[in-house]
C-alpha cells in the first residue's frame, strides 16, 4: 500500500545558506510527484529531511503515519531511497550489491523478484560484472533495484536521470510508470524540465522556496502573457539587442529561438520587432507565434518580482 506525504513549514540552513525555506505540500498516495529545478533549489536537502538522514531545524512532516523525526526507524523501513550520486559498492557484483541490500532488510532478491523484475531482467545478463565498470544507465537500473527490493511503499529519487543518455532517461520514467501502477508512491527530482510532463503533478522549487504545485497541464495553462520564438542570421547580437527594445517583457535563449514574453498583440509587436532588428543588421528574421512549456513557466515565476 502506497503512503501519503505531508510537509509544513520546513526549513534548513547551512552556514553559507539558506537550503529551504517554509516549505510546505501534500503528496497524495500512489502519486507521481516531481520536484523541479535546477541545482541548488533545495531538492536534495528536502530529500534528506524525508528520509531521516538529517534533520530540520523548523518544521514538520510525515510519510503515511510515521513522523519523519520520532518515528525515522519506521521510515526507512517503508522507504527506498536512491541518491544523486552512486553509491552502491564498486568492487561487489550487480547480484552481490543487490543481494547485500535485500540481507539489509531480511529479504531475498528470490522474495521480492516480482517487484523488481521490470528494472533488474535489463540488468541480469551482467549480473557478475562489477558494479564500477557498469555504464550510467546500468548503475542507475542497479541503484533503483537496490531502493526496491525491500518491497518498500515510497520511493525517493535524486536526480535519477542525471548524467545518462536520452535513451536511459526515457526508459528509466517507463520503469517509473510501472512502479506507480504497483502502488508505489514515488517522489522525483530533476534539473530536466522536459521530465516534469510525465509526473502528475510537480513542485518548481527555486533558492529553497517552492514557486507552484500543480499539474504540467494547469501550470502551462496558467503561463501569463504571449511567447514570441524570434531568430535571425546573427544570433549571438540578438539577445542582447532584443533586450534594448523599449519594454518590460522577459527575454531569454530558448533552443534555437530567443524567447520574448508579451501582453500585446502578436502581429503587430512581431512588425515592430522586425522593424527594429532590421535597423540592428539583422537578416531572415524570424517571428512566430510559440506555446509556452513547462520551462518557459518556471522562468516567468523565478523571474516575478516579489511582493512587498
Amino acid at each position: 500500500m502506497s503512503l501519503a506525504v505531508t510537509i509544513n513549514n520546513i526549513s534548513k540552513s547551512y552556514p553559507t545558506t539558506e537550503a529551504l525555506k517554509n516549505v510546505s505540500l501534500d503528496i497524495k498516495a500512489n502519486e507521481l510527484f516531481g520536484f523541479i529545478g535546477p541545482d541548488g533549489a533545495g531538492k536534495t536537502t528536502l530529500f534528506r529531511i524525508l528520509t531521516s538522514l538529517i534533520l530540520p531545524d523548523k518544521g514538520t512532516g510525515s510519510i503515511g503515519n510515521f513522523d519523519i523525526i520520532k518515528n525515522y526507524r519506521d521510515i526507512r523501513k517503508v522507504v527506498g531511497y536512491m541518491p544523486g550520486r552512486f553509491s552502491l559498492y564498486g568492487d561487489l557484483s550487480v547480484e552481490e550489491n543487490l543481494q547485500f541490500y535485500a540481507r539489509l532488510f531480511k529479504t531475498s532478491i528470490k522474495e521480492n523478484y516480482d517487484l523488481i523484475e521490470d528494472v533488474y531482467q535489463q540488468i541480469e545478463p551482467f549480473k557478475k560484472r562489477r558494479a564500477a565498470d557498469l555504464s550510467g544507465g546500468m548503475k542507475q537500473k542497479l541503484a533503483l533495484s537496490c531502493a526496491l527490493i525491500h518491497k518498500p511503499q515510497l520511493i525517493i529519487l535524486d536526480e535519477p536521470t542525471t548524467g545518462v543518455d536520452a535513451i536511459s532517461r526515457k526508459e528509466f520514467w517507463a520503469l517509473l510508470k510501472k512502479m506507480q501502477q504497483k502502488d508505489i508512491t514515488i517522489l522525483v527530482s530533476t534539473p530536466y524540465m522536459d521530465e516534469a510532463a510525465l509526473c502528475d503533478r510537480v513542485a518548481l522549487m527555486q533558492e529553497g522556496s517552492v514557486l507552484t504545485i500543480d499539474s504540467p497541464d494547469q501550470i502551462v495553462n496558467n503561463f501569463s502573457g504571449k511567447i514570441l520564438g524570434i531568430k535571425t542570421d546573427h544570433m549571438h547580437p540578438l539577445l542582447y539587442d532584443l533586450q534594448q527594445m523599449d519594454h518590460p517583457n522577459q527575454v531569454y535563449r530558448f533552443g534555437a529561438f530567443v524567447h520574448l514574453v508579451t501582453h500585446e498583440d502578436t502581429a503587430a509587436y512581431s512588425k515592430k520587432i522586425k522593424t527594429f532588428l532590421e535597423k540592428k543588421g539583422h537578416d531572415n528574421i524570424v517571428v512566430e507565434e510559440q506555446k509556452a512549456s513547462i520551462e518557459d513557466c518556471f522562468l516567468a515565476l523565478m523571474n516575478k518580482p516579489e511582493t512587498p
